[in-house]
């Protein structure tokens, strides 16, 4: 017996060790140690905890606590991530958002149940609850000035190319009409107070408003999710007839580079620092009193270093400001200098890393002109 244990726990690490089985088959973090041995997949810790929930669809167990027979293993080989991938990863449209370990639990959990219990890849041109190009119903809303989240009525419309809300259910005209170019959605459910939570941002006369909404069932919200990045695919795709199916990926939503809180001070730098949350949304630095603010207090562009942008670390030795923390970082743009301050040093750190990462990519022709914007309206 222990004889049959060990040659099985050897056959286990060789089929473990191939380079296909060496990142999770849902999110990709590296060296997973759990595995499906119903599904014949590698998966990490976090990912094990969702396939636990689906039982009847898939058994996990730990590849260096559990016991694996020779059949199970003998399954394992024969399958692997990239067997298994090829199945249930057949058909997943350029346009669906695959998370990664990054990813919040609602996103993950959702794309881990499409793929095996809904099987929505598996088969070509299969008609999707996102890829209809119309996508209506219910989702419970943050009211902009009380805070209170009641449900509206949404309405996202390819042909018409934009996303709606009533207040009212049978209201013939719409709050908002907003066109599906300009919006933004992302996951927020740390902000939101809620698992579920969706942030949906657009430019409304050049500014950005937020709108904060959820839905009590995660599928319908990572649904309404993926319809948006449906919807703006094909609008893209007729905006932009010679651009690549990965370049249109690529400007499709898209995760907040950072958020958080610091400290700021006026343009005359004599002010007192006050606390605010910032947001950088790529080259929009936007900082609000509260995370949950419709619109900024106002908004920085921040642009490229060839064109005079830096950060530094740090404030200048004249700064007259009181400050209450001590991590600062000194953005310069060509007609001033923005001081923060943060309250730990890894703040500090992660933002200069955020900062560094935009300033150090060329500005798009698009770029230019929001910058001529900013610099016109300040």
């Amino acid at each position: 017996m222990a004889g049959g244990n060990e040659r099985s726990m050897k056959a286990l690490k060789e089929v473990w060790k191939r380079a296909e089985n060496s990142l999770c088959a849902d999110c990709g973090k590296p060296d997973p140690d759990w595995a499906s041995s119903t599904l014949g997949v590698f998966i990490c810790l976090s990912c094990s905890g969702i396939h636990r929930n689906i039982p009847s669809i898939s058994k996990v167990k730990s590849l260096k606590m559990d016991y694996w027979d020779d059949a199970q293993v003998q399954f394992l080989a024969k399958h692997g991530n990239a067997v298994t991938k090829a199945i249930y990863e057949a058909h997943i449209p350029i346009y669906y958002y695959q998370p990664t370990y990054n990813d919040c639990q609602v996103l993950r959990e959702q794309w881990i149940r499409a793929k095996y219990e809904r099987k929505e890849f598996t088969e070509l041109g299969k008609q999707l609850p996102y890829s209809g190009g119309v996508k209506e119903g219910i989702l419970w809303k943050r009211g902009r000035d009380n805070g209170q989240f009641l449900p509206r009525k949404f309405l996202l419309s390819e042909r018409e190319g934009c996303l709606k809300y009533f207040t009212k259910q049978d209201a013939k005209e719409p709050k908002i009409n907003v066109k599906i170019d300009v919006i933004n959605a992302t996951f927020q459910p740390e902000k939101i107070g809620n698992p579920n939570g969706l942030q949906i941002t657009y430019l409304k006369e050049n500014k950005t408003r937020n709108i904060f909404v959820y839905h009590e069932s995660g599928k319908e919200v990572v649904d309404w999710f993926n319809a948006i990045r449906s919807v703006q695919f094909h609008y893209l795709k007729v905006a932009f007839p010679i651009a690549s199916d990965n370049e249109i990926k690529n400007r499709l939503t898209r995760n907040f580079l950072k958020e958080g809180y610091m400290e700021k001070t006026g343009p005359k730098q004599r002010e007192a620092f006050k606390k605010r949350w910032f947001t950088l949304d790529h080259r929009r630095l936007m900082y609000f009193k509260d995370p949950l603010d419709a619109f900024a207090k106002g908004e920085v562009f921040v642009g490229s270093g060839e064109n005079g942008y830096s950060v530094q670390k740090g404030l200048s030795s004249g700064t007259q400001g009181n400050f209450s923390w001590h991590y600062g970082i000194t953005i310069v743009t060509p007609d001033r200098e923005y001081l923060f301050t943060c309250e730990t040093e890894s703040d500090q750190l992660e933002w200069i890393t955020a900062f560094t990462s935009v300033i150090n990519q060329a500005m798009t022709p698009q770029e230019y002109a929001i910058e001529a914007y900013f610099k016109f309206k300040s």
